[in-house]
């Protein structure tokens, strides 16, 4: 029927307006499409006028598109008004129902988190609009005054910003002087200008993707675990960010589908609860286990 095919289309813009974590064989699954048909929506997308964005591996519908704006013109702020309200209400002190559930509103709606819980001094909103804008225009920006404790150097760098990471605390960007993707501390700068210079290095850029059990790299791995009940309480206890991941398979087994930046932070995980955790999905992982498990053999206890 034409209205289950428009609702799965629906769903599809949905989940890709906010696609943070999503692979296409993931999508598939989530909404019981084949490959084939994601990229057909993909396609009719592109026809009607949204932006489709690729970063590998995932894909997004850029708010950008002629459609969203419009309904942003409508119903949303801009984000200097938005970051205005945020600093509003960060200064009032009120800790009331009301005013937490319009922080949460705002970070919800707002692209790249841009009003997460981080304390908005006037100097840190300033840095952190600038790159905003910066990553929104594919524009390069010049980090004044950057403080360097590995070099006790304090310089202005030019860089090409495209991910904002640590809730704001920190932006992923391509520097330009050392051809390198490095992390920068929005603390650490003394102001931030945006140059009127387009990216020119977009394919270099590598993002620094941190998992659930806070280990960070530019490289990463999906894992599947399949957890009995005591595996799935410690993970949700200690880790509560993996909530969003976790899916019932039946009354007492869960499965977890995870995006890793190292073995060790999962690995140490699934060897603490070993005999209630099965590794569905992850050679890599199932290698680190067995090398971690051959080790310990030839430990002398």
């Amino acid at each position: 029927m034409r209205h289950d095919k428009l609702e799965r289309e629906l769903n599809l813009l949905l989940l890709l307006t906010e696609n943070h974590n999503y692979t296409v064989p993931d999508i598939c699954e989530r909404l019981q499409i084949s490959r084939r048909n994601f990229y057909y929506y993909i396609e009719f997308f592109q026809l009607a006028g949204f932006i489709v964005e690729h970063r590998k591996p995932y894909y997004r519908i850029s708010k950008d598109s002629r459609f969203f704006k419009k309904i942003d013109e409508i119903v949303h702020f801009t984000e200097d008004e938005a970051i205005t309200l945020r600093q509003i209400l960060d200064k009032t002190g009120d800790d009331s129902i009301q005013v937490q559930r319009l922080k949460k509103k705002l970070d919800r709606l707002y692209d790249l988190q841009i009003l997460d819980s981080v304390e908005l001094k006037e100097q840190l909103a300033h840095n952190v609009t600038t790159l905003y804008e910066a990553i929104k225009r594919r524009q390069c920006a010049k980090l004044v005054g950057y403080s360097s404790p590995h070099s006790n150097t304090t310089s202005d760098r030019i860089v090409e910003p495209f991910l904002f990471m640590n809730g704001n605390r920190e932006i992923r960007c391509y520097e330009l002087s050392s051809g390198m993707n490095k992390t920068f501390k929005l603390s650490r700068m003394q102001d931030v200008e945006m140059l009127d210079l387009m990216w020119e290095n977009e394919r270099r850029h590598r993002q620094m993707h941190t998992d659930i059990f806070m280990f960070s790299g530019e490289q990463t791995w999906q894992v599947v675990l399949r957890m009995g009940r005591l595996a799935t309480a410690v993970l949700r206890e200690e880790y509560p960010q993996a909530e969003r991941f976790i899916e019932p398979v039946d009354a007492d087994h869960w499965r977890a589908t995870l995006t890793v930046s190292s073995m060790i932070g999962i690995g140490r995980f699934v060897l603490g609860l070993f005999t209630d955790i099965e590794v569905e999905e992850g050679e890599e992982l199932k290698d680190y286990l067995r090398q971690q498990i051959v080790k310990l053999n030839n430990k002398q206890l």
